[in-house]
This record gives C-alpha cells, sequence and structure tokens, in this order.
C-alpha cells in the first residue's frame, strides 16, 4: 500500500498550486479562535487520570483499517485516527466507515511534509486543505493537529492555533513503521504505562497482530482507552467528534475539495 500511495504523489503534487489558495481565506476562516498565545504550544500526553489514547496516522494501510475497526469493536473502544488529506482524496468511503464507528477524526495535513520547513502561509495551506476536505467528505470540524513526522516549527504551531488547532505530539512511539515486529509493538505501546499516554501507531501487518493484546493490556489493568480530545481535555470535541462549529461553511473556502480530489 506504500507503494500505492507514492504513485500519487506526483499526480498529487499537481494540487500543490490549488492548496496555496486555501492559506488566504483558511478552513475555519469564520471560527472564533478560542485558544490563548500560549496554547500553540504542543501536547505530548494526556491529564486523565488511568486512560490512554491510541493515536493512528494514516497515510498507507488501508488495508488493514476494517482490522482495526473490528477490533475497537469487539471491545466497544474509541479512538483517534489522524488521516492526511492525500489518503482522504483516495479512500473516503474507508474515511466515512471509520467515522460511522464512531471514532474521532484528526488532521495529518495534506502530503505529508516536513512541517518545520514550511513558512506560515504553506503551513496554514497544508493543514486547511486537509481540515476542508475531511469536512465536506464527512462533516467532521476537526480540532487536533498531529504533524507528519511529529516534524514542526514555530510557523507550524501558530498556523495550527490560528486555525482553531491543537498539536498533538505523542508521549510513546511504537516505531511499527520501522520495527516489523508484534512483540516489539506491544512492548512499546504497553511497557512501564502511565496516566495519560498518547501511544502512537500505524495501520500495518503487525501493528493489527498487536493491537488486540494492546487493548486487552489496557483493559485489565483498568485504563479506559478514549480519544485524544478526552484524554487532553480538549474543549471543542465530543468523544467521536461528529460536530462542527457553526461558521463552518463551504462559503468561506476558497477552493472546491472535490476539485481537489477530482485530481488525484
Amino acid at each position: 500500500m506504500k507503494g500505492r500511495f507514492f504513485t500519487h504523489v506526483v499526480a498529487n503534487a499537481v494540487l500543490a498550486v490549488l492548496i496555496v489558495a486555501v492559506a488566504a481565506v483558511g478552513f475555519v476562516g469564520a471560527t472564533t479562535n478560542v485558544f490563548s498565545n500560549n496554547d500553540a504550544a504542543p501536547i505530548y500526553r494526556g491529564n486523565g487520570v488511568k486512560q490512554v489514547s491510541l493515536m493512528i496516522n494514516v497515510y498507507w494501510g488501508t488495508e488493514y483499517i476494517k482490522d482495526f475497526l473490528a477490533i475497537f469493536d469487539k471491545y466497544g473502544v474509541t479512538t483517534t485516527f489522524f488521516v492526511g488529506g492525500s489518503w482522504v482524496a483516495q479512500y473516503p468511503e474507508v474515511l466515512k466507515e471509520i467515522v460511522s464507528y464512531g471514532h474521532e477524526i484528526g488532521n495529518h495535513g495534506y502530503f505529508h511534509k516536513n512541517h518545520s520547513t514550511l513558512g506560515y502561509d504553506a503551513n496554514v495551506a497544508e493543514i486547511n486543505a486537509c481540515g476542508k476536505l475531511v469536512f465536506e467528505t464527512v462533516g467532521v470540524g476537526m480540532t487536533l493537529f498531529a504533524p507528519p513526522s511529529g516534524d514542526f516549527g514555530s510557523e507550524t504551531l501558530r498556523a495550527a492555533r490560528d486555525n482553531g488547532y491543537k498539536t498533538v505530539m505523542w508521549s510513546r512511539d511504537t516505531i511499527d513503521w520501522r520495527d516489523k515486529d508484534p512483540a516489539v509493538v506491544l512492548s512499546r505501546a504497553t511497557k512501564d504505562t502511565s496516566d495519560g499516554e498518547l501511544i502512537l501507531m500505524h495501520p500495518t501487518a503487525h501493528t493489527r497482530d498487536a493491537l488486540e493484546q494492546i487493548v486487552r493490556y489496557y483493559i485489565d489493568n483498568g485504563f479506559r482507552i478514549v480519544p485524544v480530545s478526552v484524554n487532553i481535555g480538549e474543549i471543542w470535541t465530543s468523544a467521536n467528534n461528529t460536530q462542527a462549529d457553526s461558521g463552518l461553511s463551504q462559503s468561506n473556502w476558497t477552493v472546491s475539495t472535490r476539485s481537489l480530489s477530482a485530481c488525484s
């Protein structure tokens, strides 16, 4: 599936010029900014007692997502999927299925760029292009942003804050994109756990193979597995993140998302 993702890179590059236009107005241009200047700092863990969050970052691995959803559903777990815009353009029906299970959706940028290398306007464009595509696809107004590869700069944080997002990192990383061993993924996701963990993973075969054990570990040890917004006390979203701010409307957008996705 990685191969399929990268075959779309050239086609998606055509969208770059269109996406830059989004920065001028911004996806949440009509939304009131509820964050103070001190709220731009990234969040590395939650503050909930006896609760953790599983963060699934999605640009590839589509073939494993149904298995993830089935495991979460088996144990009544809802968590957070951070989705890339270029992935959503290719797999809108899969995003709809994730939302139908009640999972929270977060923003993972559009083209999986290194955000620390981008200026303010380019950061805004990347974030808002993903945001408006997700909103048009499933009606979700996202408020959480996870920078691709955990790469960000001061302009990234400012762009996220100014457009109504909290920047979210992680407290533990399974590094499942590199180490393809379910036992290693399980250990990294559960060893010496503590309250408020934000646990990063991706839809891979070996993470799928370890996922049920990860879920059972936390449940058996008295932890609730909750969406990131619940774990960090985010005030904008509910557990399933399905409501959007009343100021969000397609009239605020400078580029049609349908025209963007049609090019990919």
